[in-house]
């Protein structure tokens, strides 16, 4: 596939993309997670924001190609594609950063990766559907659990993503996925939420991941007060237990 030209993008994009702040030297940590061969995919989405917000993914994304030699712009890209080659060099492992030190650009690293630990198998997906088979909530609170069952879902979608999709039934799609998710976390709630589970299952249709969430919390904060209710009830009866006791043993 033909790597688009520099020119075809804007003025002012260039601009953006020629740009080297006083914050951005070639030590910068531009994320906090260091990659150590694991988890490709979402280190990956997270250098993809952190580039996106500094002008540079076109510096590995293929959309901006290294300018002929003589070009007025060969030197500004030069320095930008060698700090972004910093900036990924910096937050790998030292092993993967002397696999891809004598790279010549941005782009040859970020391709070498994606070859070498981007490639999609059985072996992943099957490892992370078991994880999310054997989810269930435990001993974690309902923010928790659904925060550990929401980066698995991730997980499998940056694995195995799904077109986009315009065609007329593609909201019937996306609707059907969200329903098997919610199913999914609805399967991992503990027993004690069994009326809530199946007040939320026979609705028609059944409402979002995001609303049931929403639901469940404020049952969860309910069971708080309830239970906080009946601490405060039963000190003060303990209360006026004792105090009738010393009253009791003092007309003795």
């Amino acid at each position: 596939m033909a790597v688009p030209e520099a020119a075809a993008m804007s003025a002012e994009d260039l601009v953006e993309a020629y740009m080297l702040h006083p914050s951005d030297h070639p030590g910068l940590l531009i994320v906090s997670t260091i990659f150590d061969g694991s988890s490709f995919g979402s280190w990956k989405r997270t250098m993809t924001i952190a580039l996106l917000t500094k002008s540079k993914l076109c510096f590995v994304d293929g959309s901006l190609a290294k300018p002929q030699s003589g070009s007025p712009g060969l030197k500004k890209w030069m320095k930008c594609n060698e700090t972004v080659m910093s900036w990924i060099l910096n937050v790998v492992n030292r092993n993967i950063a002397d696999s891809i030190i004598y790279a010549k650009s941005a782009r040859q690293i970020w391709v070498e990766l994606e070859e070498r630990f981007g490639q999609i198998n059985g072996a992943k997906l099957y490892h992370v559907q078991k994880k999310m088979c054997n989810m269930s909530q435990g001993a974690s609170d309902i923010s928790t659990y659904y925060t550990k069952v929401k980066s698995l879902w991730d997980e499998l979608d940056d694995l195995d993503e799904v077109p986009d999709c315009a065609c007329a039934s593609a909201e019937k799609i996306f609707k059907r996925e969200q329903n098997k998710k919610l199913l999914q976390f609805l399967m991992g709630l503990n027993d004690d939420y069994n009326s809530i589970r199946g007040n939320i299952l026979i609705m028609s249709p059944l409402p979002s991941i995001s609303q049931v969430y929403s639901m469940l919390i404020q049952e969860e904060k309910q069971r708080e007060i309830r239970s906080s209710g009946h601490f405060l009830a039963d000190s003060a009866s303990l209360t006026v237990e004792h105090s009738n006791s010393s009253s009791h043993t003092k007309e003795k």
